[in-house]
């Protein structure tokens, strides 16, 4: 009796298939970007900034969008508003909707009138905010639930608020490390199911919810959220990180999703990083 060799086969996959999705977004150019006041750890007026080199980041974030299909509108920079670049905090947008931005430091309030002057222009439903909140910062949409961040920057009566102007499910979640003072540099949106977070930015009440609500949930180290690794974009695919969160990106891969890696090192100065410029249009 004689036996024949057989390739042995390759065992399935137990990731499930990613899909992308296309996403509109806005960004704004960092052409007025420095750190002339500090508002938040990352900012040190006395640092030297480079605003070109900011701009050479910003647009290779840029062309990656472009790369991956996006459509992208732009609002213009305004001389005297350095952290206009970080677009997402400059509303909320759900089905055409534009929640606006009412921010907590005197030295971004004038972004909120800027931004929604821009939702007007371009056919939004603007919502002029009564409470305290700094857009896509603090509000993040997976799936049909809003999750929404208090503890630093927006005002935990905005949560209320937005849900009267979405009339969805808003999640609050509470932020205990001041590193980490907008929901988008604590977690991150891989699709409508799945998400990342940093467990030491919550308190335990926040952890017990994202707990159960996201089981699978990818935890990012320390090392990997320090440099704002979590503040990232997905298409549900492909994840646009900053090039140095190397542990978060290896996840990221053993999950079947596609991470490209930016350096925004520069903009990084201001604390924002891919997120914090990128505000994403839902129409």
């Amino acid at each position: 009796m004689t036996t024949s060799a057989t390739a042995p086969t390759a065992a399935p996959s137990t990731q499930p298939a990613r899909v992308a999705t296309k996403r509109t977004v806005l960004m704004c150019r960092p052409d007025f970007f420095t750190v002339v006041y500090r508002i938040n750890p990352w900012m040190d007026p006395a640092l030297p900034t480079d605003t070109a080199l900011a701009v050479r980041q910003w647009q290779t974030l840029y062309d990656t969008y472009l790369s991956l299909g996006f459509d992208i509108e732009l609002i213009d920079p305004v001389d005297g508003l350095p952290d206009m670049v970080y677009a997402a905090n400059g509303g909320f947008v759900i089905d055409n909707i534009a929640y606006g931005a009412s921010f907590t430091y005197p030295q971004r309030q004038p972004e909120g009138p800027a931004y929604m002057d821009w939702f007007r222009a371009n056919g939004f439903d603007v919502r002029e905010p009564e409470n305290i909140n700094e857009g896509e910062g603090d509000f993040l949409l997976v799936g049909g639930v809003i999750l929404a961040g208090t503890g630093f920057r927006s005002a935990s009566h905005s949560h209320e608020e937005v849900s009267s102007v979405y009339g969805r499910e808003v999640v609050t979640l509470t932020l205990v490390d001041p590193n980490f003072y907008h929901l988008d540099t604590a977690i991150a949106v891989l699709d409508d199911t799945n998400i990342a977070y940093l467990p030491s930015a919550f308190d335990e009440a926040s952890l017990a919810i994202l707990r159960e609500r996201f089981p699978d949930a990818v935890l990012v180290t320390e090392v990997d959220a320090a440099i704002l690794g979590l503040n990232s974009f997905s298409d549900g695919y492909n994840v646009v990180i900053a090039s140095r969160a190397t542990d978060f990106e290896r996840q990221l891969r053993e999950r079947g999703y596609n991470p490209i890696g930016v350096d925004l090192s520069e903009l990084l100065l201001g604390g924002g990083g891919v997120k914090c410029c990128t505000l994403e249009l839902r129409r």
